[in-house]
């Protein structure tokens, strides 16, 4: 017999697909982890600064610390021929960056004084801040605010334990401390002053 022409003949029937063939399976999305540490990012906007964290030096900013634990922790920024900045930081999870600014003016005092007159006396609060310094009371005809750099005078007296401020064009106030005590006026007059000589001396930005 002669074989069929080959376009008479039947087509091959499609191949099955493979049996046990699975497709990939879709890729699990990549989760970070939550940080449970802090990372403090310390900055200063004078050169050659120190840094420490809990009294320990870790080395000149700008300078990066990780692994911080959350909580409290005290920071100290030390510029060479300056005084300190100390400040106390909540560390939490996450990036956290400080910038210690020597060169403005940080003044935030305040203390509860006695003024004394030429026949009585009368009790209120001076207070200091970059923008001033303040006389608060009840005593309308004293109080005052002026530029930190106004008194004329600005003097403690050690022996007698008053605080003598005379204003440009105006009154002479004698400051004491209501219990007789000293201490606090002594240290209000120190944090004021040194703030007045950086205004006086031009330091100021």
């Amino acid at each position: 017999m002669t074989a069929p022409p080959v376009a008479n003949r039947p087509k091959p029937a499609p191949a099955a697909p493979a049996t046990g063939a699975s497709s990939p399976a879709p890729a699990t999305p990549k989760v970070e982890a939550t940080p449970t540490t802090g990372t403090l990012v310390l900055e200063s906007d004078t050169p050659d600064t120190s840094v420490f964290i809990d009294r320990k030096f870790l080395g000149t900013a700008p300078y990066t610390v990780r692994d911080v634990a959350p909580g409290e922790h005290q920071l100290i920024f030390s510029p060479t021929g300056q005084d300190s900045i100390r400040m106390t930081v909540a560390v939490e999870p996450g990036t956290k960056t400080i910038v210690a600014r020597f060169k403005e003016v940080q003044l935030d005092e305040k203390v509860e004084v006695v003024h004394k007159h030429s026949f009585g006396s009368c009790r209120g609060t001076l207070k200091a801040s970059p923008n001033g310094l303040t006389y608060d009371t009840k005593n309308t005809e004293d109080v005052f605010t002026v530029p930190l750099t106004n008194p004329e005078v600005f003097a403690v007296n050690y022996v007698e334990k008053n605080l003598k401020v005379k204003l440009k064009g105006g009154k002479t106030y004698t400051f004491t401390e209501p219990d007789g005590t000293a201490d606090k006026l002594y240290a209000f007059h120190q944090a004021v002053e040194k703030a007045r000589q950086r205004m006086l001396s031009g330091r100021r930005p």
